[in-house]
């Protein structure tokens, strides 16, 4: 059974949480959950990822039409590449009352090999009035020249990077970097990933805009919705 839950994100200077990520979940018979991780490739490569991405724009909009907070869903290269889920994000966006509460969240790990069709992407949708973040920034490959180009808004530190924050020195001193970077851009950051007080403390010195993570919430269970 297809799933979707939101995971709040919490504003690190207001101390409050001002916005939620759509998650996509399968939830097998005996109540496991499974993570896009798992199934996202073979859903790629078959007929159901279109249909998977429709169903979390469709509902996420549904969910947050009447709330006042902002709210991300997330795309791979392959929607962007879509005709057919291109026409179907900007129709939603059209009928969609405050397109600026919506944020686009682009995975920095898939293999971009096009970056005019990105532009053109975030081109399109800020023309909306929404937001583009970046997501996984820092994993691998992350080239800094890049989002030079893309005209984003947030940037999604990568969990690999913020797990070891507290007990690895490459990892603090990559993710120092990264907010540094970021706000030499004026963009904001989002450190995912986050799962203890320590690890929120020492993302607070080092002046990092929001944090998501077990530590601020789980995908409420009360907030899962059937796609």
């Amino acid at each position: 059974m297809r799933k979707l839950s939101y995971q709040p994100i919490y504003n690190t200077k207001t101390q409050k949480i001002e916005k939620y990520e759509s998650l996509a979940r399968i939830i097998t018979g005996s109540g496991e959950v499974i993570t896009p991780f798992v199934f996202l490739d073979i859903a790629i490569k078959s007929k159901l990822y279109p249909e998977i991405t429709k169903a979390m724009i469709t509902k996420s909009f549904e969910f947050f039409k009447d709330k006042d907070f902002e709210f991300s869903i997330n795309l791979s290269i392959v929607d962007i590449q879509s005709k057919e889920i291109l026409k179907f994000i900007f129709n939603k966006l059209d009928e969609f009352a405050e397109p600026q509460r919506v944020v686009f969240e682009i995975l920095e790990t898939d293999k971009i090999e096009n970056y005019e069709e990105i532009k053109a992407f975030i081109k399109e949708v800020k023309k909306h009035g929404c937001k583009v973040a970046i997501d996984d920034f820092g994993s691998g490959y992350s080239n800094f020249s890049h989002i030079l180009e893309l005209n984003v808004d947030y940037i999604k530190i990568d969990s690999s990077l913020v797990k070891f924050i507290t007990t690895d020195t490459s990892s603090r001193t990559v993710v120092k970097t990264i907010i540094n970077f970021a706000k030499d851009l004026n963009l904001k950051t989002i450190a995912e990933f986050v799962e203890d007080k320590e690890s929120l403390d020492l993302l607070k010195k080092m002046d990092v805009d929001f944090i998501q993570g077990y530590y601020i919430g789980k995908p409420d269970k009360n907030l899962i919705k059937d796609i």
